[in-house]
């Protein structure tokens, strides 16, 4: 993520990002030096999200970024969802400089104004054709029709869905979702409030989000796991899967929370949550005695965890129903809702 200033621009394309399911390697503010290039690439992220300036403002920082980029002697896709007023001058000095360019709506064409969707359907699109649909995975030209959503995004419109069935009297779902090389949590504060601002003056904050921990899994990431758990104080897992669970989703949550501005102990969504989902085979997988034991041990969590946690019903997701809950909802929103609707009847806690 390239953005013009931190705490505006930058922070609005982060959060696009996020809530489009995808993995932030790095986020680079201000025009790009030779340290900051040099930073982004070794981070080989797989797209670039360029951003920066409101539509028909400061314009500088996004000419120079690009200039930079298309200089680079670097081939990886960009994203480009910047000020509109620049984007035809700004894309065509990218693709002078051989990058492949995908043009988005501005994330934030006003200053307190974010609109992620355009750069949401334009970062699966990239991420269907290069890195799914490239040489790295698969080269079968009939890959973008068989492919719906990526699953990332499936669970985020499935757990909308979940949140809409249980409103009002349940506002919130947070679905802590573990895996094996990753941990996402996905929320939805409200589903009905796409600009929903929690602390943060200049950037609206989406009100349906997801964050991705690429060093918090059971198997792949586990060494990174225990590597976390320590930094964050916690007790470093063992070799048990329920443990490392508990450990990943602990520290996901924690993330997560800090990540949000006002998310968090105290925040709106600590006040509001309504229902926790846990997914992933750690959990699926489980007697529903040792789930609640679990369970326990994160709502006791005193760094921010147990706010969502403590006294907030929980369910397992034991069929990993959101990813179709997710996929139906556009075409057949009825069995979409009564799938939803189904995941609720048995809870853990």
């Amino acid at each position: 993520m390239v953005g013009y200033e931190e705490l505006i621009s930058a922070e609005a394309g982060h959060r696009a990002a996020l809530s489009a399911g995808a993995r932030v390697v790095h986020v680079a503010a201000g025009v790009l030096d030779e340290a900051a290039l040099t930073a982004l690439r070794s981070c080989a992220p797989d797209v670039v999200l360029l951003v920066g300036g409101t539509d028909g403002g400061e314009a500088s920082v996004l000419r120079a970024n690009a200039a930079t980029l298309a200089g680079a002697d670097w081939s990886v896709p960009v994203v480009l969802a910047g000020n509109a007023a620049v984007r035809e001058e700004v894309a065509a000095v990218l693709r002078g400089g051989g990058l492949p360019v995908t043009e988005a709506d501005n994330v934030l064409p006003d200053i307190g104004r974010l609109a992620p969707e355009s750069a949401r359907t334009a970062i699966r699109g990239v991420f269907l054709e290069h890195v799914i649909g490239g040489d790295r995975l698969s080269t079968d030209p009939r890959l973008r029709a068989w492919v719906r959503a990526v699953t990332p995004d499936a669970v985020l419109e499935g757990v909308t869905v979940l949140a809409r069935e249980l409103a009002p009297d349940r506002v919130s779902v947070v679905v802590l979702d573990v895996g094996g090389a990753t941990t996402d949590v996905y929320c939805v504060p409200d589903p009905d409030a796409e600009q929903a601002t929690l602390g943060r003056e200049a950037v609206g904050v989406p009100a349906r989000r997801r964050t991705v921990e690429g060093d918090l899994g059971v198997s792949w990431s586990f060494d990174a796991l225990r590597t976390a758990a320590a930094a964050e104080g916690l007790p470093v897992p063992g070799d048990e899967p329920l443990e490392l669970g508990g450990a990943a989703a602990t520290i996901a949550l924690r993330r997560h929370l800090r990540a949000e501005a006002g998310y968090g102990p105290g925040g709106a969504s600590a006040r509001s949550a309504g229902l926790v989902v846990l997914s992933g085979g750690v959990f699926r997988h489980a007697t529903p005695a040792a789930v609640a034991g679990v369970v326990a041990r994160v709502a006791a969590d005193a760094g921010g965890a147990g706010s969502i946690l403590d006294g907030t019903p929980v369910v397992v997701d034991r069929q990993y129903v959101l990813a179709a809950v997710g996929l139906l909802a556009a075409d057949h929103p009825d069995a979409a809702a009564a799938l939803a609707r189904g995941l609720v009847t048995p809870r853990v806690g």
